[in-house]
């Protein structure tokens, strides 16, 4: 590695903000912390925020400053940049270490870019997996020239991390939405049971078949029942 970095009190450094992640309560406050650690980590960043792309729209999840947001909007708009391209390309990273010079790859990004007050800009693609895409981590700087190749270095060992803790915090909400929508089901068919004098299995399908004759999702009905008292009748 290079010469500028203490790369043994990084590796404290990131395996303590692994830890952090880990602690965190839930999605939004994994992202922000992420963000956070980002601007502490990689020397030069002034700004971090966390870009993805949903159905073909930038949506901003995270960002320590307005000019994450500011930058998010451009790339949205002109469908160009390094966090952009980072994420709908699934490129590991993209820096933009000048944007004072014009830059062949992202030409009208990078003019409008420095109106924003943007010198230098790292995106970072997060993931786990080669079928995983969690967005770019976006690091912004104000001065040209801010994010050398170290810098490049400790923005994807930490990506890294940040993935794989993003990732979990991710999995923990579907599960625990998983659950909730099976115990709320599981009740459900519980009262149906017990109110017709049905078996398990003739409950669910009562309330499969009214599920899609009424168009309601299972969960939904199923906490209508729940909290109504009120018993499907079959056709």
């Amino acid at each position: 590695m290079g010469q500028g970095v203490d790369w043994e009190a990084m590796g404290t450094r990131l395996a303590d903000a692994a830890r952090d992640l880990a602690a965190q309560d839930g999605v939004q406050d994994t992202l922000d912390r992420i963000t956070e650690w980002a601007v502490d980590l990689v020397d030069g960043c002034e700004a971090a925020g966390i870009l993805v792309v949903r159905d073909e729209q930038v949506v901003t999840v995270a960002g320590t400053d307005n000019v994450v947001r500011a930058s998010d909007r451009l790339q949205d708009e002109l469908r160009e940049g390094p966090c952009f391209d980072a994420t709908v390309q699934k490129q590991r990273v993209f820096r933009l270490a000048d944007l004072t010079e014009p830059d062949e790859a992202w030409p009208r990004y990078t003019a409008r870019a420095r109106e924003l007050g943007i010198g230098s800009i790292m995106g970072v693609l997060l993931y786990t997996t080669d079928k995983d895409n969690l967005g770019a981590l976006a690091l912004y700087s104000s001065r040209p020239g801010a994010f050398t190749e170290e810098s490049e270095r400790v923005a994807l060992a930490f990506a890294s991390h940040a993935a794989v803790a993003l990732a979990g915090a991710v999995h923990d909400q579907n599960l625990h939405a998983a659950l909730d929508s099976a115990r709320t089901i599981g009740e459900a068919i519980g009262i149906i049971r017990s109110r017709r004098m049905m078996t398990n299995d003739d409950a669910l399908a009562l309330l499969k078949e009214t599920s899609q004759n009424t168009n309601t999702k299972l969960r939904e009905l199923a906490e209508r029942i729940t909290h109504t008292g009120e018993i499907p009748q079959r056709h």
